[in-house]
């Protein structure tokens, strides 16, 4: 009885741990570089009546789909490295698409941990390009 019980834990085990795919991964690893600012994006919103383009920016760009409010919140690095916040309203005739200009090499199995140095004071980081 515990070698079914024991077969039956291990077997729900694996199949769990076994849902993440590949696609999974590369798309988590891309969606942080994104956010990471690291990735060269491309947004353009469209009015689907009339099919034109009604809005376009382009750069390091964070980009969240607020479902309640409607809209989309975007978060801009510049040259300087300063941040600037946008917001996109949508409506039922207005759609958009997120292009990611440049490809990424990130990889399936390995993940980055980014941390904000000027939260952990006084820990100095030296950064190494």
């Amino acid at each position: 009885m515990k070698k079914g019980l024991l077969f039956i834990a291990l077997t729900i085990a694996l199949l769990l741990t076994g849902c993440t795919t590949q696609a999974d991964r590369v798309s988590q690893n891309l969606s942080q570089e994104a956010d990471s600012f690291n990735v060269i994006r491309q947004l353009t919103v469209i009015n689907c009546i009339e099919g034109d383009v009604l809005f376009q920016m382009t750069g390091k760009l964070s980009i969240t789909a607020d479902t309640n409010d409607n809209q989309l919140e975007i978060i801009v690095e510049d040259e300087n490295g300063n941040y600037q916040k946008h917001f996109v309203g949508l409506s039922d005739n207005v759609t958009y698409v997120v292009e990611q200009l440049k490809a990424k090499n990130v990889s399936n199995y390995k993940y980055t941990l980014n941390y904000n140095p000027k939260m952990w004071i006084p820990i100095e980081f030296e950064n190494i390009d």
